[in-house]
């Protein structure tokens, strides 16, 4: 997807330019905790370092932080496409469109930076194994011997509070967008609409869900098996799936390819 958006000039436009920052950040995720558990595996091992643990950490809620702000953007490039057409391009520049995915990269860097720093400036007492195939802050909280674990759990509330905000947005988003395609006379104009939307709806869907399930599920039901599941769902099951939601049925794209 990256290679057929930057070499064909025909997908140089908005909703691709989003697709290929997407494409980029689902290859960086992936490559965060994969290829580490991967070479475990193979080698028999379960050690991490402790700076490999923290950059583990780091990247993950950078991606992820990254990942969530550019599909609450490309919701935006949705509504503005088919609600407010004879705005596109001039609401949705070249200009705007870097601004736009740099303001996703940065939110991601800050967000990981402040749950880093956070998190690792904890005294850890409770040993140094953690339930997981890769470095995840739940369970490192685990290991504190200190109250001001409650520090990053407000840092996670406000990351939550953050995270609805951007929901809210996108339901927003869709319900003008859905009102204003069933009012499209002609099938083949809300055919056409419906494509559009509904690669994104299924990928902002699968991620939220995942991470729901990850971060929203009550104590008592938690298992190392569970939590293993859960965290294979949310950490690879949507970066690998999303590629195969925009490529399969975009025809501009099977043709550039």
């Amino acid at each position: 997807i990256t290679t057929a958006v930057a070499c064909d000039h025909h997908l140089h436009t908005p909703m691709y330019f989003f697709l290929l920052n997407l494409s980029v950040l689902d290859i960086c995720s992936i490559s965060t905790t994969v290829p580490q558990s991967m070479a475990n595996s193979l080698w028999d091992t379960k050690a991490i370092s402790y700076s490999g643990c923290a950059s583990q950490v780091f990247f993950l809620f950078f991606f992820f932080g990254a990942e969530y702000s550019l599909l609450t953007i490309m919701a935006y490039d949705r509504y503005v496409a088919i609600c407010k057409p004879l705005h596109y391009g001039a609401l949705l520049g070249s200009r705007a469109c870097v601004h736009m995915a740099a303001a996703a990269w940065g939110s991601g860097f800050l967000h990981a930076l402040l749950h880093t720093a956070n998190t690792f400036s904890l005294p850890l007492c409770q040993g140094n194994a953690i339930n997981q195939f890769f470095c995840e802050i739940s369970q490192i909280l685990k290991l504190s011997c200190s109250d001001d674990y409650l520090r990053e759990s407000g840092l996670l509330v406000f990351s939550l509070a953050f995270a609805f905000g951007c929901f809210i947005f996108i339901v927003l988003s869709y319900v003008q967008i859905f009102r204003v395609v069933l009012k499209i006379p002609s099938e083949q104009g809300r055919h056409k609409a419906f494509s559009m939307c509904l690669p994104h709806l299924a990928v902002v869907s699968l991620f939220i869900s995942s991470c729901m399930i990850a971060y929203l599920k009550p104590p008592s039901v938690s298992s190392p098996a569970l939590d293993l599941v859960v965290a294979v769902l949310y950490s690879v099951v949507p970066a690998a799936v999303n590629p195969l939601i925009y490529s399969m049925r975009n025809q501009e794209l099977k043709d550039a390819l």
